[in-house]
């Protein structure tokens, strides 16, 4: 981060109210009326919320059919978004990798879906 501002700090309430869970990609389908290359995933959080759905750019590293049983986690208490005829529920969290192209972000190991960040 050479030449970066230091980024703002908050209090760990601020941060306590982000819901970061871990889910496991149930359906992965091409999402062709996206206006920017995107894939729709389905993501099972576990029995507490149930499987919600996201809209991800993530094409450049990922085809659908290798993403279903991947764990990830994303924000799932963001308000719903319509992207054209498909409701993104939750936020899958990603990295841009060198290129600038997202890197999905999950568990090192397993964990129940559901499992909270802390």
């Amino acid at each position: 981060m050479s030449g970066a501002a230091a980024p703002a700090q908050i209090a760990w309430d601020d941060f306590a109210r982000v819901d970061i869970r871990a889910g496991t990609i149930r359906r992965a389908e091409p999402f062709p009326q996206a206006r920017k290359p995107a894939i729709r995933l389905w993501v099972d959080f576990g029995p507490g919320l149930g499987e919600r759905r996201s809209s991800a750019q993530i094409t450049q590293h990922y085809d659908p059919a290798t993403l279903v049983g991947r764990q990830v986690l994303a924000v799932v208490n963001f308000p719903p978004r319509q992207i054209g005829p498909f409701l993104s529920e939750v936020l899958v969290l990603g990295l841009p990798d060198a290129d600038g192209a997202v890197v999905l972000v999950g568990p090192g190991l397993a964990v129940p879906d559901g499992a909270r960040l802390f």
